[in-house]
Formats: structure tokens, C-alpha cells, sequence
């Protein structure tokens, strides 16, 4: 649009159909303030709040097409794409080194069992939304507190197909859970989290397929929503009560990965502080099925089912993994008995009780440099 004082200075185009326009349109304008006594009649810029849209790209790609899927974006997204922390990748564990400070985590609002809004059919995933502010993570070396928004799904075609993007010496699990985080100071502004490398938090879960049905509960559960979420575009509320914990179960959430990286779908930001989880989640074949059988790419009657939704795996480029460090029993340490004093056959004194105290405290606390 030409501007105001542009077009005042330039007389010799008075004439000019768009100055007219503008002259005409100017006038009701101007007036509109005087006329009815209102003026800076406008809301104030609002943040951008629990910021839902990093994984809106202005960029199509896919899955699914030799024109679009991941062979494609480091061409269709290049600023990021492209780059050298990309994700997922795979987890070599005889590279991986230990680091003392990778500490237990602490899960706020995880126990909560009416933080999952609504489960989406975003056409390239099956998104769970979750309530505002009610879920965080911190501590396990995370630079801060994470504010949870969301999780997400990636699985192959069927049970035995794999379907995980991360993979640990070279084995890839039928599914992985993400749950997206973003760093709770920024308050949801989207371009300090971006611009932020560990402004965003991905915690990853591999499930793996077993041969039981209908277990556990909690997947049961959510799987009854993907006949309600068929299409592209199609979401639900979520109205029976399941927790994040009753999702992750079996999962021993001091046992991880680490390094740093970058969203696995474009634009591949990376501002991401990866925590990949050591336990799988153990879920029935029968529930694992369903994502690749029950949910379409788009809403069309010849629809692709949605299958293969994982990205392959991204060179290292010279970065670390890291892992928390192995506490390994130290070898029993045996107390003579004493002569005498209470029994036949002998037996252990009263005065070496303190040092079989001692001798467990050693047990427990004995650090032997490698992980698990």
C-alpha cells in the first residue's frame, strides 16, 4: 500500500486512480474519530500464549510422497533442514558418555488425570493437546524449568514394522511418544524460544509391541479415540480421565539419553534439548495396529492410511550423547565372628554391625564410571 505522506508529496499523479481511491476512502476515515468521539479503538499485541504452532510449517511436506517426505526437506526447508544438529538419531551406546549431572527429573501436574484436552488428526501425526500451565518438567540437567504443551506419535506400518525415529544401535521400537516442552521463562514467545538452542525440550519414549491385547489400560483407553479422528483435520475432547503417568508405565524416567537437536518435522528448528528414555513402554500389538490402521493422511476417498510417520536418521556431525552415570555394587565385605557371647556355632557381634552399616552405605554409594 502507498503510504500517506508518499502520496502527498507527489502532486503530479493527483490524478492517479489510487491516490482517488485513497482520497475517497481517506475522508470517512479521518472524520470517524471526530464524528464519534473513539480513537485508538485497538487491542494492545497479545502474546502468543501456550505457543500449539511449532509444528505449523509454512512449508508442505509429507510423509507419504516422493515429492514432499523427508528426502525432500532439507530442498523445501532449507534454513534449518539442512543443518548440523538435526533429528533423530541413532543412539551408538559404545560412544556414549557419562555425565554425573544427569540427575533425576522432577514431573509436575504428570499425575494429573485431566490434563489431556483434546487428541487431534493433524494428517501427519496423532497430537494429545494438554491443559495450560498444569504440566512441567525440570531438573535431570534441563537448563530450567519446561512447560509441557502437548505430545505426538510416530509408528511404521503395523506392529512389526518399525516405526520409532530414534534408534539405539541401529534397532528401531515399533513407536515413539514425544512430549513437547517449551522453556517457561520465554512465557510462550515463540521467537525467543526459537531463537533459544534449548529453548524447547523433547522427551522421547520407544514402545515396544507385545503379545498381549488390549494392554495396558491407559493405551486402551486412548486408542478408543482414533475411530473419531479418521480424517485430516478431525479432533475430539478427551473426556475419560488418563494421566501422563498412566501412559508412561513401566518406564524408569532416570534412565536417558541426551544430547541436542532439533524438531524432527520442518521447519527442523534446532532449539531442541533431547531426552530420549532408556525403558520402552510396553503396549499390546493389537493397540499399536490401530494408528496404522484407523487414521488417513487427508480427508479424501482415496486417502493413504497415515504409516511410516517417522523421519530417517540424521548424521551426528560430531556431537555427544551423553547418559547418566551407573551406580555398581561394590564387592560384599565379609566381618569375621567373634568368639563367644550368645549361641553356639558363633554368629556376628554387636560391635560389627556398625561396619556392616558401613559396608552398605559403600554398596550404594560406589561409583563406577560407565552407563548403562
Amino acid at each position: 500500500m502507498i503510504s500517506k505522506d508518499t502520496l502527498l508529496h507527489l502532486s503530479e499523479v493527483q490524478n492517479d486512480e489510487t491516490f482517488q481511491n485513497y482520497a475517497l476512502l481517506r475522508k470517512p476515515v479521518d472524520k470517524f474519530p471526530e464524528n464519534t468521539g473513539f480513537s485508538n479503538v485497538f487491542r494492545a499485541t497479545q502474546d502468543l500464549g501456550t505457543p500449539q504452532i511449532f509444528f505449523l510449517s509454512f512449508t508442505e511436506w509429507c510423509y507419504h510422497l516422493p515429492t514432499c517426505n523427508d528426502t525432500t526437506w532439507p530442498t523445501i526447508a532449507t534454513e534449518f533442514c539442512n543443518g548440523t544438529r538435526q533429528s533423530p538419531i541413532d543412539i551408538v551406546t559404545a560412544n556414549v558418555q557419562g555425565n554425573a549431572n544427569l540427575t533425576a527429573f522432577n514431573f509436575t501436574g504428570y499425575n494429573d488425570n485431566t490434563t489431556m484436552v483434546k487428541i487431534e488428526n493433524t494428517g501427519d501425526t496423532v497430537k494429545v493437546s494438554l491443559s495450560d500451565g498444569k504440566m512441567t518438567v525440570e531438573g535431570g540437567d534441563l537448563p530450567g524449568q519446561y512447560t509441557s504443551i502437548q505430545f505426538h506419535l510416530h509408528w511404521g506400518n503395523g506392529s512389526t514394522m518399525g516405526g520409532s525415529e530414534h534408534t539405539v544401535d541401529g534397532k528401531r521400537y515399533a513407536m515413539e511418544l514425544h512430549i513437547v516442552n517449551f522453556k517457561s521463562k520465554h512465557n510462550g514467545n515463540l521467537t525467543a524460544l526459537l531463537e533459544d538452542s534449548t529453548g524447547l525440550a523433547a522427551l522421547g519414549f520407544f514402545i515396544e509391541a507385545t503379545n498381549e491385547t488390549g494392554m495396558p489400560e491407559s493405551w486402551k483407553t486412548l486408542t478408543s479415540y482414533l475411530i473419531n479422528i479418521t480424517n485430516k483435520g478431525d479432533q475430539v475432547s478427551i473426556t475419560d480421565h488418563v494421566s501422563m503417568d498412566d501412559l508412561l508405565v513401566g518406564v524408569d524416567r532416570t534412565k536417558y539419553y541426551r544430547y541436542l537437536g532439533s524438531l524432527t518435522t520442518p521447519n527442523c528448528n534446532e532449539a531442541v534439548v533431547w531426552t530420549v528414555f532408556k525403558d520402552p513402554i510396553k503396549v499390546s500389538h493389537d493397540l499399536i495396529d490401530l494408528f496404522s490402521t484407523t487414521v488417513y493422511v487427508n480427508t479424501s476417498s482415496n486417502s493413504p492410511l497415515m504409516t511410516n510417520v517417522y523421519r530417517s536418521i540424521q548424521p551426528i556431525n560430531g556431537r555427544t550423547v551423553t547418559s547418566q552415570l551407573a551406580v555398581t555394587p561394590a564387592p560384599p565385605t565379609t566381618i569375621a565372628p567373634t568368639q563367644g557371647g550368645g549361641g553356639s556355632g558363633g554368629g556376628t557381634s554387636s560391635a560389627a554391625k556398625p561396619f556392616q552399616a558401613l559396608s552398605m552405605v559403600a554398596l550404594l554409594l560406589y561409583p563406577i564410571f560407565y552407563w548403562l
